[in-house]
This record gives structure tokens, C-alpha cells and sequence, in this order.
């Protein structure tokens, strides 16, 4: 089951229980849309800028947890899709994606795109989702960084 990690008036952070890149390869998190918007132009100012800081926010959060629970990353991909949703009634609803991506990776190796062929593919299917000491970091590190002056306007619910 998904696991949120942090909520907005806005938007929601969670673990994504079948995740698209595997905890030792770096780990998976995502922000969500609470709003009915396809992508972010639909946004208003005040709900960019909240998006563009959780971002920020949620990136060095992902570096911090699993670099602390011994998962050395080398960098952070931010990545925006939907092309799963196109074709389903409801249609795309805004989304962000964020890759941890460790040195040592075996599957979604460093200094390479992430591979996403279609979840019904199985390429997914071992793939773990973050373990509870990494949740548990998780948490605790989004709460000392919306503790920075720039990360305080981000209105957690």
C-alpha cells in the first residue's frame, strides 16, 4: 500500500508501494495533485510555487533518507509523465515522480535514463519499495528541511 509521507493543502507525498525504481537502486517517491489539473500550467501562482518548493523539498529529502539508511546517491531525477493515464476516462492528473539514483545501482543503473517500459511489462516486479527505517527518515527529514526560511511557506496539512 502506498504511504503518504507528507501532506499540503495541495499535494501529497507518498512511497509508492509497486515503485519504478527499486530502494537499493535509489528509491521512488512521488508528490500528487489533490487538485484536478493535467499539468502544471493549470496550476495558479501560489499553487507553482508550493509544487516547485515541495519539489525542491522532497528531492533532498529522498537524498538524505536513503543516504542515511546506506543507499549512496549520486543524483536526483525529477520527472512529470502521465503517459500511462492518456487513454483512461479520467484522464492525466498532475504528478511528479522522484528518482534516487544510487552509484551502485544494478537495474536502473547510474549515468543512464530510468528504464519505464509499462508496469504490465513485470520489468517492475521485484522491485521493493522503501523499508521502514527509510519511511521512518523520510518523515523525519521533510520536517527539518520546511524548517529552512526558503521552504516555510509551504503550507503542510
Amino acid at each position: 500500500m502506498n504511504e503518504v509521507i507528507f501532506e499540503t493543502k495541495n499535494f501529497l507525498v507518498d512511497v509508492p508501494a509497486r515503485p519504478l525504481v527499486d530502494r537499493a537502486d535509489g528509491g521512488h517517491i512521488r508528490i500528487l495533485s489533490k487538485i484536478k489539473v493535467k499539468d502544471r500550467t493549470e496550476l495558479n501562482l501560489e499553487q507553482s510555487i508550493e509544487y516547485q518548493l515541495l519539489s525542491e523539498v522532497t528531492g533532498r529529502d529522498l537524498e538524505l533518507a536513503m543516504s542515511e539508511n546506506g543507499v549512496e546517491i549520486g543524483n536526483i531525477n525529477w520527472q512529470e509523465m502521465g503517459n500511462w493515464s492518456v487513454f483512461k476516462p479520467e484522464g492525466i492528473t498532475l504528478h511528479m515522480h522522484i528518482f534516487g539514483r544510487a552509484k551502485n545501482a544494478t537495474t536502473q543503473k547510474y549515468g543512464e535514463a530510468v528504464k519505464l517500459p509499462f508496469k504490465e511489462s513485470g520489468f517492475y516486479d521485484t522491485f521493493t519499495m522503501l523499508n521502514e527505517s527509510e519511511v521512518n527518515s523520510l518523515k523525519r527529514h521533510i520536517q527539518e528541511l520546511l524548517e529552512i526560511e526558503k521552504y516555510t511557506k509551504i503550507n503542510s496539512n
